[in-house]
């Protein structure tokens, strides 16, 4: 089935919103890695589009930061230089945000109004457009939760924020997929429900061991269950979210390269085995970027780099589902 040119435009625009929140996902990974989420005390969506001009404005801005707990229990006596350079962090992320949501709204309306995409299609964009607003008041609610006694946003708030971020991710890219291509031919069911669970499965963990393949001298580290009630380990507990974190590691590990044979052996089109080799060949550098990571102590350009791995072997899992449809 030949694509319109109205339905390519629409894909292509589609692709680079989710190039511009791929940036902010990493942005946003090296705003934690940096303990610069707590920089901006206030949410200002119009006025905070700019950053302070004046030597006036950074002081009030720094006598804002002042006030809480992060700067009285973790950076007492930081001078002003120190605090710019938490605030850019900060700032760029919440600017990609104001960036994402213009350009996505406007090309949306203009699509719209020039009658380029169907009314179904349409709805599907604001929906998404709606998972956006929600996500930005996530993002405040989840700094607000470190503004009040102790300077650490919620890890629940944090990961809602960062799974909402991946969904929107996903639902444009997959309507992209959709707009670019037609239909795979029929092809097994197994392989289709194996793609869409890699799909599922690819998440991230935090990370807190910084040894290489034991934790520490151990396959399973003592701590995992120190945490009374037990399920509060699963959330609370790093050693726990981290051996997790390894186990769908190890589990993705040997589940990607066993759908990668399976996929070979199907009679299925080039574009579904292009999507195979990518999974296979992101995994393979995220788990190197994993590892390096945890033996080099987190070292903050490799820990973004893992963030951005992670967001590309989500793509490719995306991309080899989409093919298999």
């Amino acid at each position: 089935m030949t694509r319109t040119l109205s339905e390519r435009a629409v894909a292509f625009w589609l692709l680079a919103c989710c190039a511009l929140l791929f940036a902010m996902v990493v942005v946003g990974g090296v705003t934690r890695l940096t303990h610069s989420g707590l920089s901006i005390v206030e949410w200002q969506p119009i006025v905070g589009a700019l950053p302070p001009l004046d030597d006036a404005g950074w002081q009030e801005t720094f006598g804002k930061y002042k006030q809480t707990p992060e700067y009285r229990l973790v950076n007492p006596g930081m001078s002003l230089e120190g605090f710019k350079s938490i605030f850019w962090w900060e700032y760029v992320h919440r600017l990609l945000g104001r960036l994402i949501g213009a350009a996505f709204l406007l090309p949306l309306l203009w699509f719209a109004l020039r009658r380029r995409i169907n009314l179904a299609l349409t709805w599907k964009l604001l929906a998404i457009f709606g998972l956006g607003g929600l996500q930005g008041a996530l993002g405040w609610y989840m700094v607000q939760s470190g503004l009040v006694d102790n300077p650490r946003v919620s890890q629940f708030r944090l990961t809602a924020h960062l799974g909402i971020a991946f969904l929107i991710y996903a639902a444009m890219l997959w309507v992209a997929l959709d707009l670019l291509f037609p239909r795979a031919s029929a092809v097994s069911g197994g392989v289709r429900r194996f793609a869409a669970a890699l799909a599922i499965l690819i998440i991230r963990a935090g990370l807190a061991y910084n040894t290489f393949p034991l934790m520490n001298g151990r396959l399973v580290p003592p701590e995992i269950f120190s945490l009374d009630p037990w399920y509060l380990n699963f959330f609370s507990n790093m050693a726990t979210v981290q051996f997790d974190h390894r186990l769908i590691a190890w589990l993705l590990a040997f589940l990607v390269p066993w759908f990668w044979l399976r996929v070979r052996r199907e009679a299925v089109s080039s574009r579904a085995r292009l999507g195979a080799h990518l999974l296979l060949a992101a995994l393979a550098l995220q788990i190197a970027l994993g590892i390096a990571t945890l033996l080099l102590a987190v070292p903050v350009t490799l820990a973004a780099a893992h963030q951005a791995g992670a967001l590309l072997v989500f793509s490719a899992a995306l991309f080899a589902a989409h093919s298999l449809r």
